[in-house]
């Protein structure tokens, strides 16, 4: 049996800050994700290939042919629970355009779907980061 939430009156006034999809205030985080704690000092980290270009992704086709991909390649060595500011501060090390002040990065993630074409989606073997200024 699932719960009803009552809605509530119209000329009630609503009651704390307002909250985002998770539940919690806007602004912050959310509930602790299901990740598993990686140990970093027990743990060989892996290797993400990162493709940055500036004014948006790259396409599908960049990537179709293997040893053939985007030659604005960045290997970093990193743990499975690494975050995307982690990710961000690392890329911004390496490329200049993402430490501007305006800059806003888009990260995509490029990996081959059960028929081996390379698809771009949320998890995946390459990750594809966009510049915008």
């Amino acid at each position: 049996m699932a719960a009803q939430v009552a809605a509530p009156p119209p000329d009630s006034q609503p009651r704390g800050p307002p909250r985002n999809v998770m539940g919690a205030p806007r602004g912050q985080p959310g509930p602790p994700r299901n990740i598993p704690v990686v140990d970093r000092e027990k743990t060989c980290p892996l290797l993400l290939r990162v493709f940055t270009k500036n004014g948006g992704h790259h396409t599908v086709e960049d990537f179709s042919v293997r040893g053939k991909e985007p030659k604005d390649e960045v290997q970093i060595y990193t743990w499975r629970d690494a975050t995307l500011r982690e990710l961000t501060d690392l890329v911004k090390e390496v490329a200049p355009a993402a430490r501007k002040r305006d800059a806003r990065l888009s990260f995509a993630f490029v990996y081959p779907d059960r028929h081996g074409r390379n698809v771009i989606r949320t998890t995946g073997d390459f990750l594809d980061v966009a510049i915008f200024n």
